[in-house]
């Protein structure tokens, strides 16, 4: 359990090194070619230390790779900024975002794909202002207004991932506790469900809840996300959400793991249409 900068360090890291080996070039012999010591390489390829996108391209300059996508995906993982058409807007809230949070964005504006199990509140990425102003007064303890309305702005901000060209494409189980818990009061919940039925007819995200009567089930255990990444599941990494902290989780043990236990979720859960029905049907007080 790493956090995530340490994630994409050292899977940026392994994909520099197999690339360098499958030139038959020594560490020594790469840093030669680029003009640096063989302790900077190692170092790169260990995860020891980040590494600028510039000297990124440099390697893979020197070890001949061309593939674009290749090309952009270990850019991405070195932090280039709009790395996957997607612009780090984040950064002007460097003042207020924790770094876990910061973290947390980055790694959702980079990914190609999420699945998450919420059990307490809607996800960020589906929230109304008002919804998500009420979930921040309640979450950030005497936050004054001027940081509240900014925190505000960025989980607003977060959703322009549906949005991009591609969009995230994003799938989640909601146990029915989140549509049934009264956030901001019924004006506000209303319209928030509305919000998600709105949400659940778009092509890019897949909506479906875990009714009370399926019972215990393996996401009592709390919710997760699991970001997938363009070209390579190797890169796929799993946060647990905690109140002061992040954990991320990239062995693939735990991969397979979290994994399995969204399917299976999926299974108990209501179908994608069905859960439109019921979500519209708590809306209207069925």
């Amino acid at each position: 359990m790493q956090n995530g900068p340490a994630v994409r360090r050292r899977k940026l890291g392994a994909e520099l090194r197999t690339l360098r080996t499958g030139t038959g070039l020594t560490s020594g012999e790469a840093a030669r070619l680029v003009g640096w010591h063989q302790s900077k390489v190692s170092r790169i390829e260990t995860g020891a230390s980040g590494v600028k996108p510039a000297d990124v391209r440099l390697l893979l300059d020197a070890y001949g790779v061309r593939e674009g996508q290749l090309r952009e995906m270990l850019l991405m993982l070195a932090g280039s900024e709009g790395a996957g058409g997607r612009s780090r807007w984040w950064h002007a809230y460097r003042g207020i975002l924790p770094p876990t949070y910061r973290d947390f964005i980055s790694l959702e504006s980079q990914a190609s794909g999420m699945r998450t199990l919420e059990t307490t509140v809607v996800p960020g990425l589906l929230q109304t202002p008002e919804y998500a102003r009420a979930v921040t007064r309640a979450a950030v303890g005497g936050v004054d207004e001027e940081r509240l309305d900014a925190l505000v702005e960025v989980r607003l901000a977060r959703q322009d991932v549906l949005r991009s060209d591609p969009p995230l494409a994003l799938s989640a189980v909601l146990d029915e506790a989140v549509l049934r818990r009264e956030v901001g009061g019924p004006e506000v919940m209303a319209r928030q469900l509305a919000r998600l039925v709105e949400a659940a007819c778009l092509p890019q995200v897949k909506l479906q809840v875990l009714p009370f009567g399926a019972g215990a089930h393996v996401g009592l255990t709390g919710p997760f996300v699991i970001f997938s990444f363009p070209s390579t599941s190797d890169l796929d990494v799993v946060v647990l959400d905690q109140l002061t902290s992040s954990l991320y989780l990239e062995r693939k043990e735990d991969l397979m793991a979290y994994s399995e236990a969204f399917n299976t979720l999926r299974i108990y859960a209501l179908s994608p249409e069905d859960s439109l029905d019921y979500i519209a049907g708590i809306g209207d007080g069925a």
